[in-house]
C-alpha cells in the first residue's frame, strides 16, 4: 500500500493510502473507552480534511472490551463520519473475542448510512473496499 502517516499515537495511526483513496486505521494495544474517542475524533478531523468516501479500519493487533465507545460510534461517530463523506467502512476484526464483540455492536446499532463490512484478514477487506 502507498500510505503516508497523517496520525500516530500509543494506540491509532492513521494514514491515507492514495492509490485506493482510503484512509486506513492501524488499531493496536489493549483499547478501553478513553483510548477509542480520541483517536476516533481524530479520525473524523481526518476524513473531513482529505475527503475519503472509504475507511479501512484494521483491528488484527487489538485486544480488549470497550462497549461504551461502541456505543458512541454506533450513535455519534457514525453518522458524522457519513456527513463527512464517508460510505464504505471496512473493518477487519480482532482475532480476540471481547475486542469483535465490541466492533460487532458499534456495526449493528448504526443507521448511519455508512456500508458496513466485517473480515478476518486484512487482504480480503482491503479486496472488498477496493471494489467500491
Amino acid at each position: 500500500m502507498a500510505n503516508r502517516i497523517l496520525y500516530d499515537s500509543p494506540v491509532l495511526t492513521i494514514s491515507i493510502n492514495y492509490i485506493d483513496d482510503w484512509l486506513y486505521l492501524d488499531w493496536h494495544g489493549r483499547l478501553n473507552d478513553d483510548d477509542i474517542m480520541p483517536g476516533a475524533l481524530k479520525l473524523l478531523e481526518l476524513l473531513q480534511q482529505e475527503r475519503c468516501a472509504k475507511i479501512l479500519n484494521d483491528n488484527t493487533h487489538v485486544s480488549g472490551l470497550w462497549a461504551d465507545a461502541a456505543k458512541w460510534g454506533s450513535d455519534v461517530l457514525f453518522p458524522q463520519l457519513h456527513a463527512a463523506g464517508c460510505r464504505y467502512f471496512s473493518w477487519v476484526h480482532s482475532p480476540e473475542r471481547y475486542s469483535q464483540l465490541s466492533a460487532e455492536l458499534a456495526m449493528q446499532q448504526t443507521s448511519s448510512g455508512i456500508t458496513f463490512m466485517s473480515f478476518h484478514d486484512l487482504p480480503t477487506a482491503a479486496a472488498w473496499l477496493r471494489r467500491m
